[in-house]
């Protein structure tokens, strides 16, 4: 069965930054594509930032290009999300996915096969 545990969610003041984390088990992370979405109150969820298996390929969404990161250690089956210059748009539920296509990099939800249960982040102006 495979999990993944996000962590590093908190409340941060506008122009601040914060670092997700997402721990991986149970599965053979170094195959799979990662993905970040978000999903603020009365919204869809959206996505965020996709990286490629090894992680040589990465997309973003043009909201956060230039202020979010993402980056992965496969020795520790994590994933990354560094997210600077937040603001309050930004405030939203974060959750990390995993598909098991790991080449191929997806901007839409169903095409993860697992999920986290979510952190939250809330930008405070």
């Amino acid at each position: 069965q495979v999990q993944l545990v996000e962590s590093g969610g908190g409340t941060v003041q506008a122009g601040g930054s914060l670092r997700l984390s997402c721990g991986v088990s149970g599965g053979t992370f170094t195959t799979y594509a990662m993905g970040w979405f978000r999903q603020a109150p009365e919204k869809e969820r959206e996505f965020v930032t996709a990286i490629s298996w090894g992680g040589a390929a990465t997309r973003y969404a043009d909201s956060v290009k230039g202020r979010f990161t993402i980056s992965r250690d496969n020795a520790k089956n994590t994933v990354y999300l560094q997210m600077n210059s937040l603001n309050t748009v930004d405030t939203a539920v974060y959750y990390c996915a995993a598909a098991q296509n790991g080449a191929i990099l997806r901007e839409t939800a169903d095409r993860y096969d697992y999920w986290g249960q979510g952190t939250q982040v809330t930008v405070s102006s």
